[in-house]
């Protein structure tokens, strides 16, 4: 009897086929997000709880030490919320790159046994961490609520844009580096002081008006933005600056453009090389 060989190669540029095979394979993509989720607080005391503990606990050391002892600027904001509200997106950012650009390594093991479309492993990491977001939110809206804080009307239009630029820097820059990390695993090891240079040059624990003249430098930033733009639309620290926002959506766009290059030019050797 005859049996028939079919071969899959993966194509070398990204192309809207590529998106109907993700949503094909949409189940997948629940799987391994609900998957990820439950191998995190598996046999945990507190559980989903560390997605509040860890920023919560944060914002007390830097409140303790840039608010009280080094008087850190806050634009005449409360420094917990202040710090909290730039922990909350910074943390999406910074903990769903990590995850993003380790998630070929991680799941090697069905990479080279199974066929699906290999963008769905990025997009669950980092689906998996906007469910922790949501989580941390919780304590955001606590900390309005006790400091007297009602959030601008065009919070409801601001804060998804916020999101997305969020989810495009992390997802470009995680696509970038998961695609170096298959043949060189230095990226694992030089990641985290990238993320933690990067954590000081964008006004997370700072405001950015204590750059001065130089404030702009903080713009090429993207998430820089971001940030700013949640505190504005959340705290009414300062006018939103639609040109900021604007300006990060471009940036994060075009790493993601690039992050999706990169990743779809190596994903035909990743099953020989991981």
């Amino acid at each position: 009897m005859n049996q028939t060989l079919t071969i899959i190669k993966p194509k070398k540029t990204f192309s809207w086929n590529d998106l109907k095979e993700v949503w094909k394979y949409k189940e997948l993509l629940y799987f391994f997000t609900w998957r990820d989720l439950k191998v995190r607080y598996k046999q945990t005391f507190v559980g989903v709880g560390w997605a509040i503990f860890q920023p919560f606990v944060t914002m007390f050391v830097f409140t303790i030490f840039f608010s009280k002892l080094a008087n850190m600027p806050s634009d005449g904001i409360p420094y917990p919320i202040f710090v909290y509200t730039g922990l909350l997106f910074w943390q999406f950012f910074s903990s769903a790159l990590g995850d993003t650009s380790n998630c070929l390594i991680s799941n090697q093991a069905i990479i080279t046994k199974v066929y699906f479309p290999r963008l769905i492993l990025p997009l669950s990491s980092v689906l998996t961490k906007l469910v922790d977001f949501g989580i941390s939110a919780l304590v955001l809206v606590l900390l309005m609520v006790y400091y007297g804080f009602i959030p601008r009307l065009e919070s409801i239009f601001v804060i998804p844009i916020v999101l997305v630029i969020s989810f495009m820097a992390s997802v470009g820059l995680g696509l970038t580096l998961a695609a170096i990390n298959v043949k060189y695993r230095d990226v694992r090891y030089v990641l985290p002081f990238f993320i933690q240079m990067l954590l000081f040059l964008t006004p997370v624990i700072y405001p950015a008006s204590i750059a001065g003249k130089y404030s702009w430098l903080l713009a090429l930033n993207p998430m820089t933005g971001a940030i700013q733009s949640a505190r504005a639309s959340l705290l009414g620290t300062a006018p939103i600056n639609w040109t900021l926002i604007g300006i990060s959506f471009v940036a994060c766009a075009v790493l993601l453009v690039i992050g999706i290059y990169v990743f779809k030019k190596v994903e035909r050797y990743f099953a020989d090389i991981i």
